[in-house]
């Protein structure tokens, strides 16, 4: 069973109905002690970076979703989801993240042109990454966000919008995207399908 997070501030239900058509079980929860237990955790995210925060730490869930990340079972992070997972984000200075991965999420700087970044961009990643396992080179996925990752260490994909980012990574079997899978069409859903059904060999 995959649990999904609820902390008051993602497509839950976007994401539930995508692994629902893909015949996986899922269920939306704010329990630490299901969180703990399930198979996979996808932790989406909708909003500002600081009030996420807040809300997990009011729901008592920053410790349970450390524990449950670190202990080498498959987690999802999407979009402010992905964030949430790195040590913070210019968004809020000085507010901590769960730092699973060290960096900071940094504003796009002027010259990238709008902002939020919103549209579909194509990605280049990682060979022998099992997220990205099937997909086609090149395959787009759907961006809605203001913020993005220049830190290289951990990256499994890159994108450009103005200039190369990061919008996917891995270590183990932690795993962070910047982008909306559950509105990425064929690709995205070949994404969540990888991710439910992975057991295998980490990243």
């Amino acid at each position: 069973m995959i649990a999904i997070v609820d902390y008051g501030m993602g497509n839950l239900h976007s994401v539930g109905k995508a692994f629902a058509y893909l015949g996986v079980s899922s269920a939306i929860t704010d329990r630490a002690d299901e969180i703990e237990r399930a198979g996979h955790v996808v932790l989406p995210g909708v909003g500002a970076f600081g009030d996420a925060c807040d809300r997990l730490r009011e729901k008592g869930l920053i410790e349970p979703l450390i524990r449950r990340a670190s202990d080498g079972r498959p987690f999802l992070g999407i979009c402010l989801g992905m964030q949430l997972l790195f040590a913070g984000s210019e968004e809020a200075p000085g507010m901590p993240g769960l730092g699973l991965f060290p960096g900071v999420f940094q504003k796009f700087p002027p010259h990238v042109g709008k902002v939020p970044h919103m549209g579909w961009n194509s990605l280049a990643y990682e060979p022998g990454c099992p997220l990205f396992e099937g997909l086609p080179a090149g395959a787009e996925m759907y961006f809605v966000h203001s913020f993005a990752l220049y830190e290289r260490t951990y990256a499994v994909a890159e994108t450009d919008y103005g200039g190369v980012f990061y919008p996917a990574v891995g270590r183990g079997k932690l795993y962070g995207v910047q982008f909306h899978p559950e509105k990425s069409g064929r690709a995205g859903l070949a994404l969540l399908r990888n991710f439910a059904h992975w057991e295998g060999t980490p990243c």
